[in-house]
């Protein structure tokens, strides 16, 4: 394997993944995606406290995600690369395909329950 690949898998877990660790933080990357918004907005529309958003805008921020700038006497966040919206949209959309295919397959479990589990396959 290229050394290059693990510098950068190294550098994308750093620098994207552990942002994305929190699903309050993915939730702001899509409102931020609809266009600017100051903290007091994003805590509403997430129904958190304020210090909570701050510190999850920091971490945004600080990886590069969001840009801010002052309008004002209040920060407005806004996306830095738009690309981070189809990636995370590319990562649902195979969430849900595996989630179809996991009630599929309990589906067919379902028309079987009749046998003994030990008749049942092991391996998904």
């Amino acid at each position: 394997m290229d050394d290059t690949i693990k510098v950068e898998a190294t550098l994308l877990h750093q620098n994207v993944c552990q942002a994305l660790a929190d699903p309050k933080r993915i939730v702001m990357l899509y409102l931020l995606a609809e266009g600017p918004h100051n903290v007091t907005e994003i805590a509403e529309e997430l129904d958190a406290p304020q210090s909570t958003v701050s510190r999850h805008l920091k971490v945004l921020r600080e990886r590069s995600l969001v840009t801010t700038a002052r309008d004002g006497n209040q920060i407005v966040y806004s996306l830095k690369d738009h690309r981070i919206i189809e990636a995370l949209d590319l990562m649902r959309a195979m969430v849900m395909s595996s989630l179809r295919e996991r009630g599929r397959l309990a589906d067919s479990l379902a028309g079987t329950a009749s046998r003994p589990v030990a008749d049942y396959p092991t391996a998904v």
